[in-house]
């Protein structure tokens, strides 16, 4: 597929969105360009906002979750620790019940917070993407690159001298496809693009100092990406490290603080957004998950600045701007979840649930299930349905059910009404596997036990 690797990424879901959101970074980019600052640098920054600020609401709920469930824990953890050690069905299944019945009075789901995290981070992930592979979705910085990269592909071992670039080796599965091989023009195109937009200034003088005869082109297209690049007078595309390595050796200061800010910044911003978090409560059983996770993100920061040193700029950019956004961000959901009246919230999400209730029992009904089955059915378990080696006896059926009334089931007897059960469940379940279909099952299986002719007590019909 040509094209696919430019090159945009093609992950499923990733990639869809990565895709959105490069309409979004490219319309930023050629809203800045109409008011003179076409920088990548500023259009990143602008872009992480307005990604953050969609999330808003996402994050605000997530929050108001993770408060709601430190007012739960205490109560579910009660429950875990009644029925600690116990196995048995009977207890797994009042286990469950008792701990639905929690998450009824708060009213939300177990899986609340969940949502909200499978929304957001193929965002987050897309959003990295886009920043990462710029070309691929502004068709401004694209076309920089395109009248010099057409000249180079043909020129005479021009790809084997761009694979020797340092970051070339993330894209070395592009020169052995077949595509490249078969000389695709389009897949060529961007693979050397895909190169040459993380190549560095020096990788740019030695493409220059290798083809001597498009050393002004080359030239020309480094000068106008440096000037879309340019962030307080650097290149966003060279790391921290190289510009350092330079100022060490010009012994200009001012270039080596240039040089450490971003990963210093990245640092402090990380730190700071994880301070900013709220804190899950901690009790005795969770001690030592409580010290695993503050000692990840006591490291964290200082990951963040190791990597923003070796990597390009524009990246540690990204992760400065975006902790700053998140940093911004938090302290206004903190102010409006203190704010919040999380009792009032309680009793509206009772209702909505209360709601959704009703309009599941709507359908059973409209299904013709009659919706108290499915009590029944969270009862019994026909798994543990077992035959019985005990010989039924009139003595037996007498000494448990006084004269009249119904004997209980024989063994043989359930195993024909669950088999019966099963087999109606199958053919005439609304959908296989629905709570609907289930409690059909149950109201079948009810309705050959109360069908049953009764006996007497002698057990004769």
């Amino acid at each position: 597929m040509p094209g696919i690797i430019l090159t945009k990424s093609a992950t499923p879901v990733i990639g869809w969105v990565a895709t959105l959101l490069g309409y979004i970074m490219e319309g930023i980019f050629y809203l800045l360009n109409l008011i003179g600052l076409p920088y990548i640098a500023l259009a990143i920054i602008v872009f992480t906002v307005v990604i953050y600020m969609l999330m808003l609401p996402l994050t605000i709920k997530q929050q108001k979750f993770s408060k709601l469930s430190n007012k739960m824990n205490p109560e579910l953890q009660a429950i875990q620790k009644k029925y600690n050690g116990k196995k048995d069905n009977d207890s797994m299944m009042a286990m469950q019940n008792e701990t639905q019945a929690v998450y009824a009075k708060y009213g939300v789901s177990p899986m609340g917070s969940c949502v909200q995290m499978l929304i957001q981070l193929p965002i987050i992930y897309a959003l990295y993407k886009v920043i990462y592979a710029i070309p691929a979705y502004i068709g401004q910085v694209k076309a920089v690159f395109s009248p010099m990269v057409d000249n180079l592909i043909a020129q005479p071992g021009s790809a084997e001298f761009i694979q020797g670039f340092k970051n070339a080796a993330m894209y070395m599965k592009q020169f052995s496809n077949e595509l490249f091989v078969a000389g695709d023009p389009i897949y060529v195109k961007n693979t050397f693009i895909d190169v040459l937009n993380k190549a560095s200034t020096p990788e740019w003088n030695s493409l220059a100092e290798k083809f001597p005869t498009l050393a002004q082109d080359i030239m020309d297209t480094s000068e106008k990406l440096a000037s879309y690049n340019s962030l307080f007078g650097m290149n966003i595309g060279d790391s921290p490290s190289y510009y350092l390595s330079n100022a060490m050796q010009a012994k200009n200061v001012l270039l080596i603080i240039a040089a450490l800010a971003i990963p210093v910044l990245a640092a402090v911003t990380q730190w700071l957004n994880v301070k900013l978090m709220p804190q899950p409560e901690s009790n005795g059983e969770q001690n030592s998950m409580m010290s695993s996770m503050k000692m990840m993100n006591n490291i964290m920061p200082i990951m963040s600045a190791v990597f923003c040193f070796s990597l390009p700029a524009g990246v540690g950019l990204y992760w400065v701007a975006s902790a700053v956004v998140r940093s911004i961000q938090q302290v206004l959901v903190n102010k409006h979840i203190d704010k919040t009246d999380f009792d009032q919230l309680i009793e509206k999400n009772k209702d909505k649930a209360k709601k959704k209730q009703e309009k599941r029992i709507k359908r059973m009904e409209k299904a013709g299930i009659d919706p108290k089955t499915i009590n029944q059915y969270a009862s019994m378990n026909t798994r543990n349905v077992q035959p019985s080696t005990k010989p039924v006896t009139a003595a037996s059926t007498s000494s448990k059910k006084p004269a009249g009334s119904k004997a209980p089931m024989t063994a043989e007897e359930k195993e024909a009404a669950v088999k019966k059960a099963t087999e109606m469940y199958n053919k005439n379940a609304p959908k296989p596997g629905s709570i609907a279909a289930k409690a059909n099952m149950v109201k079948v299986y009810n309705e050959n036990n109360n069908s049953r002719p009764e006996k007497d007590s002698t057990g004769k019909k």
